[in-house]
């Protein structure tokens, strides 16, 4: 069963409450999607740190429910 772009947002914000997080579903089929999040709890952190933390917060569904993610994360500029 596909996710939900809005499920992936909810549970990226959970996990990082104070991130900008765009979800994007790139083929239209509920498996493959890009998302960009921007969190404070990045800073300091190297880009695979930050890539952890987000997979971190989709809670074991990377690579099952969901497919494919590409993402982009960063650190807000000061």
């Amino acid at each position: 069963m596909p996710m939900d772009q809005n499920e992936i947002e909810r549970l990226i914000k959970d996990a990082l409450p104070d991130a900008e997080v765009l979800v994007e579903d790139l083929a239209g089929d509920g498996d493959h999607y890009a998302a960009r999040v921007v969190s404070s709890a990045f800073k300091g952190k190297t880009r695979v740190q930050q890539h952890q933390m987000v997979y971190q917060a989709l809670q074991g569904r990377m690579g099952g429910v969901l497919h494919a993610l590409a993402l982009q994360t960063s650190a807000p500029a000061d």
